[in-house]
């Protein structure tokens, strides 16, 4: 099932990406001057242990030679390790050998994540993150579905997502349900804060995000609001992607108009409209999966080719609840792909890591059968109708849990 043909930067990716890394006092001694991980690394059971303690600390993202970019992900039974230190360079080793490897260099920890905003708010906490080279800009990270109710009572959230919470982790960004806009010491921060990571680092695609609202139109809004707080500190003119739900036409119109963004991303997350009702209920609802589509297409007629992208999320088909072995989810996702790529819109697929006990190689081993033969075809899907992703929207140097700019990438 495995015997890939991927380029060979790509494929030595995914194993990392399934087999993780295993602790090491070096992996655990990166993290002092690495960009932190929002996952710790969590002890097996009778897994050596020199911390003594259940979890800990550990950086978040690592590049090859090539620039390739990896999420680091813990797992005590990986292969692979890391050994080295800061001063000596570190790489990764498999087996017994520890005088040889692979050279990598873990993604800093940058100098304004220590730093204070003029007020005094810590710079880590005012909505800017890093992946590689792209600057994440959230200002508004709760989700209104995890607050609508269904018909039977459960929220209304994309059943993937546990990060869109309003609750108390993001009060201090003043956002409050189904308010459009947020109170002018958020975006002071925001902008002082990513002001000091432009200065400091090379940042070349900025993406603004942020969680739903019930009504597509509001948040059409908001966005122009945050794009321009965004942009009034953008100097340089670093690209910047709008990576809202989708619009009603008239407001992608004037989201269009506002000259704001270079690049938007409507997230449809999964293809079939069955699918979408039930992994994004709150999507369903307040707009639908056809009006999702229609905007997408509209978009892609505004912003023109190679501009308009859509994240989908690789894998959830394989949940036991959608009755699908990995070659239907498979045919399914090339399906939309074809049927996306058509419309002119780029559909750009991220890993889906399971949850609740199904992390066993023989669930893995079919999520990685998926996930290879999706990029494989998908690849020659582009192909065929001339697509490529905008370096202003996304890069290999970025991209840290998706393979379409390794996989270009490695045809060159």
């Amino acid at each position: 099932m495995n015997d890939s043909h991927l380029p060979p930067s790509a494929h030595f990716k995914v194993d990392l990406m399934f087999d993780g890394l295993s602790y090491t006092n070096a992996l655990g001694a990166a993290a002092e001057h690495a960009f932190p991980n929002f996952y710790p690394y969590r002890f097996l059971p009778g897994e050596a242990n020199p911390t003594g303690l259940p979890k800990v600390t550990i950086p978040y993202l690592f590049t090859l030679e090539d620039g390739t970019l990896v999420r680091v992900k813990g797992n005590g039974q990986s292969p692979w390790r890391v050994e080295g230190s800061l001063d000596d360079g570190y790489r990764l080793v498999s087996g017994g050998d520890t005088s040889s490897g692979k050279p990598i260099q873990f993604e800093p920890l940058p100098r304004w994540m220590t730093q204070q905003t003029r007020d005094g708010f810590p710079m880590a906490q005012a909505g800017v993150s890093l992946h590689g080279d792209m600057a994440v800009v959230n200002v508004a990270p709760g989700c209104d579905y995890f607050l609508q109710k269904g018909d039977k009572g459960g929220s209304l959230r994309c059943v993937f997502c546990a990060y869109g919470a309003p609750n108390e982790r993001v009060q201090h960004y003043g956002q409050m349900p189904g308010k459009i806009s947020l109170p002018d010491i958020t975006y002071r921060r925001m902008q002082e804060t990513l002001e000091a990571a432009i200065g400091e680092g090379e940042i070349n695609h900025i993406y603004l995000v942020g969680g739903s609202m019930t009504d597509w139109r509001d948040e059409g809004e908001r966005y122009l609001e945050m794009g321009k707080a965004v942009q009034q500190v953008n100097s340089h003119r670093i690209p910047l992607s709008c990576g809202s739900g989708a619009l009603p036409p008239d407001m992608l119109q004037r989201v269009y108009d506002s000259g704001l963004f270079d690049n938007v991303c409507f997230n449809l997350e999964i293809w079939s409209e069955p699918l979408f009702a039930k992994v994004c209920p709150g999507k369903q609802k307040n707009v639908g999966y056809q009006r999702w589509l229609s905007a997408l297409s509209q978009a892609a007629k505004l912003w023109g080719k190679g501009h308009v992208y859509s994240a989908m999320v690789a894998g959830i088909e394989l949940e036991p609840e959608y009755h699908m072995t990995w070659e239907q989810a498979c045919d399914l996702a090339i399906e939309g792909a074809e049927a996306l790529c058509a419309m002119g819109v780029i559909p750009i697929y991220s890993l889906y890591w399971p949850t609740g006990g199904r992390d066993h190689p023989e669930y893995f081993n079919r999520l990685r059968g998926f996930f290879e033969r999706l990029n494989l075809v998908y690849r020659e899907i582009r192909q065929h109708h001339g697509l490529t992703v905008d370096p202003g929207f996304m890069c290999h140097r970025c991209a840290y849990m998706q393979l379409e700019c390794d996989m270009d990438r490695g045809e060159v």
